[in-house]
């Protein structure tokens, strides 16, 4: 483990409360796209492992230290209203302790990474979506009162219901993985290299991180990186276009019963979709 590195994600987790979580979620995307598109025309490219999911913009960095900042700055310093406020830049708090406890979870991250890239290795899983989820739960067991699936006192759903837009979400989802699917087909049938379809789930991706942008500015806009993500990973490992909208149907209701089981009744904000991205890229790779 690089000391320096360890140093470095305490300033990313600072930086990444100060914008926000879903702010610097939508940074990540953007230069997810970016360098993963660069990697795919063949030119070599480091950003994406050391920039884009490194300890500058990496969402176990920047996203996780914010989300858990939320925690802290709700529960803690009493300076934003709700710990599941992940679009509130807490910069506007004002707050040094809030700012430096996104640093601390931060470091708590990019431990988690390194372990999941090194001795756990072995379960093949998303090893950044895995760190939230992992840096996320400790935030509640530490700053929490809820336990890691929320209160069982209060009444609530564990089965998703209709009006929850689970339909709406598996039809969205399967779309996504068609499209997802049917365009890697295409760059296939041009000749692309397996080389360079292995930066093809990162674009995917991006443009489902950047397209919180929408939902930032206050629009409607659906979260889809937990889809997107696995979907091309799945098609990249199969080949199989329905194997990539099976894929994103099947993420899109997962999501649901994440959000569900980990977040009703919760006091702090795990992420749903990183705990979907953690759990099915393990299961993909695994099967494929």
């Amino acid at each position: 483990m690089d000391l320096n590195l360890l140093i470095a994600a305490f300033g990313g987790g600072v930086i990444g409360a100060a914008f926000g979580a879903i702010p610097a979620f939508i940074i990540t995307g953007i230069l997810a796209i970016a360098g993963g598109l660069i990697a795919m025309a063949g030119i070599p490219e480091l950003s994406v492992g050391s920039i884009t999911f490194g300890v500058f913009w990496g969402p176990h960095i920047a996203f996780a230290g914010a989300a858990a900042a939320t925690a802290v700055a709700a529960l803690k310093r009493h300076k934003v209203e709700s710990s599941g406020d992940v679009l509130t830049p807490l910069y506007t708090t004002k707050d040094i302790p809030t700012l430096l406890s996104g640093g601390a979870f931060a470091v708590v991250g990019f431990l988690f990474y390194t372990l999941f890239t090194t001795k756990l290795s072995f379960l093949q899983t998303d090893a950044p979506g895995a760190s939230v989820f992992c840096t996320l739960m400790l935030c509640r067991l530490i700053i929490g009162k809820t336990g890691p699936i929320g209160s069982l006192k209060e009444k609530r759903d564990w089965i998703p219901k209709a009006e929850s837009g689970v339909f709406v979400d598996l039809i969205l989802g399967a779309a996504f993985g068609l499209v997802i699917g049917a365009v890697g087909y295409v760059m296939n049938s041009l000749g692309i290299s397996t080389e360079a379809m292995a930066s093809y789930p990162v674009v995917c991706f991006g443009i489902s991180a950047a397209s919180l942008i929408f939902l930032q500015a206050g629009f409607g806009t659906p979260i889809t990186h937990h889809i997107s993500f696995p979907a091309a990973l799945a098609y990249v490992l199969s080949g199989n276009i329905l194997v990539a909208a099976l894929v994103g149907a099947i993420n899109a209701v997962a999501w649901h019963f994440a959000g569900n089981i980990i977040n009703t009744n919760g006091d702090t904000y795990i992420d749903p979709p990183a705990t979907v991205i953690m759990i099915s890229v393990a299961l993909i790779n695994l099967i494929f």
